[in-house]
């Protein structure tokens, strides 16, 4: 719910969420690092007006389509974007003291609603999501679609993971709720919901390392390796750490963690985490070349590969990348997620495990990647073991596709 009432139009908060979205939309910025620049910009906004700028920003990106097309325009002037603002306020909260102010003088609420209303009907503006997407999405999942995209369109409630190497789940509980963060417990291990959005970054227990910020489907991943300490697990595209730091977690600290990335910078991030987190056990290396990987082929007892994918089944929390993919991204992306399972897929030992992971609900990027490697002769030495599609029409929770294969002895 927005924190934004009648008694609350703030013409600098609405400015600052437009400045947001241009910089969104016409700098190409991730949305993601200009509300945190923003809040930073402003470091003595109370929690209501940082929450309302968060908030609102986000809620514009996700109904960008739909928006622009109720004012028929596309969006480039500064008006234009206070403009957006105003649109969303009316239909979310029926507020219409936000048209008192200037750069809404044009704005008659009524015809708004009218055109919102009619605009609707159609799924692409309803969604508001691009043609060629809508379009993919029905050709791939047909029936699921509709609900799935519905879902996808919705805000993401916060999810904490508890870091066993530090705390159990109902002592990390108790620990947040007095720092005032309550929470409830979701699924038999380690997850933790919010019951309302607040800056967890903030916390001591941050701080300290007792948890990480991982939504319910994505620790859901890691499991599927069936770690135990003492293994030499490699996290082959590692980015930030997450699910590495997860593995850590779940091998006690013991054993080896080879985190692997093209990216120097997100492996920085990593070494930092780990740090935090007390995962002493976790080695970062870059992949320069072939040679990084072959070095470490038949050495790892359990491998992942959480591929780069099109992040379909994350929309609801990175809603502006449904405006920066484009089929020849997503094309250019599955020939490099079955590239990284022909090359890595020998970093398994014989008999180890492997799980290849995407946050796609696309078959062309999950079932049908799987398929492809399996038939090929890279993939002969491997057996089929299971697989897991989550909906986030199921749980409420981010989309995710993960499947588990066995190297033959």
């Amino acid at each position: 719910m927005s924190v934004f009432t009648s008694s609350t139009v703030r013409p600098l908060l609405i400015r600052a969420v437009a400045e947001a979205l241009r910089a969104i939309f016409i700098e190409d910025q991730y949305a993601d690092r200009v509300i945190e620049r923003v809040l930073r910009q402003n470091p003595k906004a109370g929690s209501r007006d940082r929450a309302f700028v968060a908030e609102t920003t986000y809620e514009v990106v996700r109904h960008y389509r739909l928006y622009s097309a109720i004012l028929d325009v596309e969006p480039k002037a500064e008006e234009h974007f206070w403009q957006l603002v105003g649109v969303h306020l009316l239909l979310q909260t029926d507020n219409e003291d936000v048209f008192r102010l200037s750069e809404m003088r044009n704005l008659r609420p009524d015809d708004i609603r009218q055109r919102a209303a009619a605009l609707r009907q159609q799924r692409p503006y309803r969604e508001s999501i691009p043609d060629w997407l809508d379009a993919l999405g029905q050709q791939q999942l047909g029936e699921r679609w509709d609900e799935t995209l519905a879902w996808l369109n919705r805000p993401a409630e916060v999810v904490l993971r508890t870091n066993r190497l530090k705390a159990s789940r109902e002592a990390l509980q108790q620990r947040l709720a007095s720092e005032g963060i309550e929470t409830r417990p979701h699924g038999p291990a380690d997850a933790l919901v919010l019951l309302r959005r607040q800056n967890v970054f903030a916390t001591k227990a941050f701080r300290e390392g007792l948890f990480e910020v991982q939504d319910y489907s994505s620790q859901q991943v890691v499991p599927l390796l069936e770690v135990q300490p003492g293994m030499r697990v490699v996290d082959a595209c590692a980015g930030g750490g997450g699910k590495t730091l997860h593995l850590a977690a779940l091998m006690q600290g013991k054993g080896t963690i080879i985190a692997l990335d093209t990216l120097v910078w997100k492996l920085d991030e990593l070494r930092k985490r780990a740090r935090r987190a007390g995962a002493h056990n976790v080695e970062t290396r870059v992949i320069e070349n072939s040679k990084t990987i072959k070095r470490l082929y038949d050495s790892a007892d359990r491998l992942l590969l959480d591929v780069p994918c099109s992040g379909l089944g994350v929309l609801r929390r990175n809603p502006d990348s449904k405006w920066k993919l484009s089929p020849e991204f997503i094309e250019n992306l599955r020939k490099t997620q079955q590239n990284i399972l022909q090359q890595y897929a020998r970093i398994t030992r014989p008999g180890g495990l492997m799980v290849y992971a995407t946050c796609s609900l696309l078959p062309s990027e999950n079932q049908e990647q799987v398929s492809a490697f399996l038939s090929s002769p890279a993939g002969n030495g491997f057996e089929f073991c299971t697989e897991k599609t989550l909906w986030p029409q199921d749980e409420g929770f981010d989309g995710f596709y993960m499947a588990l294969l066995k190297r033959k002895s």
